[in-house]
């Protein structure tokens, strides 16, 4: 019996490393010579830099960054010969801002910069970015001028980068943008496809999760993102899919790098070799902190069902919390099963401190009433839970 273990991090309380492990602890708690390969994923936010390392032999290297706010931070990066990879929120994360101190119209992707620019210092000509997990909405104004893009008002002072010193642009000016970054392959893990602008775009949907709390701070946001569009001169650009995500960083990715955006689980499934792994694999257990419809949009467990129901591998997805509306994974009968790991009655503090325990038990608990095999000594039927 060969069980792939492969979950995304359970958000505030497992990373996927720890996650995978408590997994396969449980498959060994009821099968103990049953094979649990472990295999962490991300589909671009936390767990991203650890799982691209991981499969590439890159070395991870902290790097002095500012975060969101602009204070001192550690980023992290993975260096792998002329190779480099990073997830954005290791410098401009929402989670590294305390919810009391989260300040949208005052936050940009300077540090995300700083880390573009120790990537092409360390040699680096390709760049392999996650998007996930952002707290700002400056459509990449911070990481621009990290790099040498001025952005300027009237009487062509020097912006603040933030939404609130956007307020007051009339000029991009990119002549000084870093060659280096023109010239390098920039891999994006993006998983959303919003555009920019509009209802769909980076203000509207993902405004309102950093701060952005009246729709009249998401039209003002909205309208900055707009004018910084236009007067690029890549205004085209704010209609890609994913040029809204992590607040219009997407956009700068593809406006002045031309990057290629990539859904983010396939990106790292790609990297790992995962459709490899699943080959010949009799179960694959999956999950993440939470689990509802939205899902299905790119996330982690709805990519591991991709592959593994392409080769015909039943997956059983495990989850801190399910939702109601969790069930459409199940539609098309690639995820046989969906769990819930918190039990009954206990508060979101405990289950936080407990996740590892109860994602084991979960996991021990729900293979503990499934066959290990057929009659003719094929993989097990996993009947839906």
């Amino acid at each position: 019996m060969r069980i792939v273990c492969a979950p995304d991090s359970f958000k505030h309380s497992l990373t996927a490393a720890e996650a995978a492990a408590a997994m396969a602890r449980g498959v060994r708690a009821v099968w103990p010579d049953a094979e649990a390969v472990e295999v962490p994923l991300s589909d671009g936010g936390e767990g991203f830099t650890d799982a691209i390392a991981d499969a590439v032999g890159a070395r991870v290297v902290d790097i002095p960054v500012q975060d969101a706010r602009g204070r001192p931070a550690t980023g992290r990066l993975a260096l792998a010969g002329d190779v480099a990879a990073f997830e954005m929120a290791s410098a401009s994360g929402l989670e590294a801002i305390a919810d009391d101190d989260r300040d949208i119209l005052a936050s940009d992707t300077r540090g995300v910069g700083q880390l573009v620019r120790a990537a092409l210092d360390a040699g680096a000509t390709t760049l392999v970015i996650g998007l996930g997990g952002s707290a700002t909405n400056d459509g990449g104004a911070g990481m621009l001028a990290e790099l040498g893009v001025r952005f300027l008002d009237a009487g062509g002072r020097v912006l603040a980068t933030t939404p609130a010193g956007l307020a007051d642009l009339a000029c991009v000016d990119a002549t000084g943008l870093d060659p280096r970054l023109v010239d390098a392959r920039v891999r994006v893990a993006c998983d959303v496809d919003n555009p920019l602008l509009g209802d769909r775009g980076a203000s509207a949907v993902f405004g309102p999760q950093k701060g952005a709390t009246t729709p009249e701070l998401v039209t003002r946001l909205d309208a900055t993102l707009a004018r910084l569009a236009e007067l690029s001169g890549h205004a085209a650009v704010a209609d890609a899919p994913g040029a809204g995500a992590a607040g219009g960083l997407g956009f700068a990715l593809l406006a002045f790098a031309g990057a290629e955006l990539v859904p983010g689980i396939e990106l790292v499934c790609d990297t790992v070799g995962f459709h490899d792994t699943v080959a010949g694999a009799d179960l694959v257990l999956s999950g993440e902190g939470s689990i509802d419809a939205q899902t299905l949009a790119g996330k982690t467990p709805a990519g591991v069902a991709d592959v593994a129901g392409a080769q015909g591998v039943p997956v059983v997805l495990f989850g801190g919390r399910v939702a109601p509306d969790a069930d459409a994974l199940r539609a098309d009968g690639r995820v046989a099963a969906i769990v819930g790991i918190t039990p009954d009655g206990q508060s979101l503090p405990q289950a936080l401190a407990n996740a590892a325990a109860n994602l084991e038990r979960a996991v021990a608990d729900h293979l503990a009433n499934r066959p290990r095999r057929t009659a003719s000594g094929g993989p097990a039927e996993w009947p839906h839970a």
